[in-house]
């Protein structure tokens, strides 16, 4: 669980950084995982984490991972960046290939966002992330 919050924590903070502000300015809607009907999925707080299947939970951690390695990748450019223009560009460039990593995942940006807060603030469910990112990094 420990190394869960380090990693959910770098990458919030990263995520969050102004060097990825689109993630906080691209407009939200409602998630859409695939929930039992009578479970509304109108936002994480919602959310029961015993109604996201594992699938989901697979997706989440997959595309946690390549998002988590591209921002990685990409952070000294980024911080290399001698013009807004240029910061700009490269922030463009991060954030197409964010979305694209999480849409081949399976989820929507949205989606992606909602459940990464479930797992920084529902014990249970970041236990479930915690084991599928040790299993994956194995």
């Amino acid at each position: 669980m420990l190394s869960l919050l380090v990693v959910a924590g770098l990458f919030v903070a990263v995520w969050s950084s102004p060097a990825i502000a689109w993630a906080q300015s691209l407009p939200t809607t409602p998630i859409s995982v695939e929930l039992s009907p009578e479970q509304p999925a109108s936002s994480h707080s919602n959310l029961d984490s015993n109604d996201i299947p594992s699938e989901k939970v697979n997706q989440f951690v997959h595309a946690f991972l390549q998002v988590l390695d591209l921002i990685e990748r990409r952070e000294g450019e980024l911080q290399g960046a001698e013009t807004e223009s240029e910061s700009l560009r490269v922030q463009r460039e991060i954030e197409t290939e964010a979305l694209a990593i999480i849409a081949a995942a399976g989820l929507t940006k949205t989606e992606y966002l909602q459940l990464l807060g479930l797992a920084n603030t529902d014990s249970e469910f970041g236990e479930r992330v915690a084991a599928q990112l040790q299993e994956a990094n194995e």
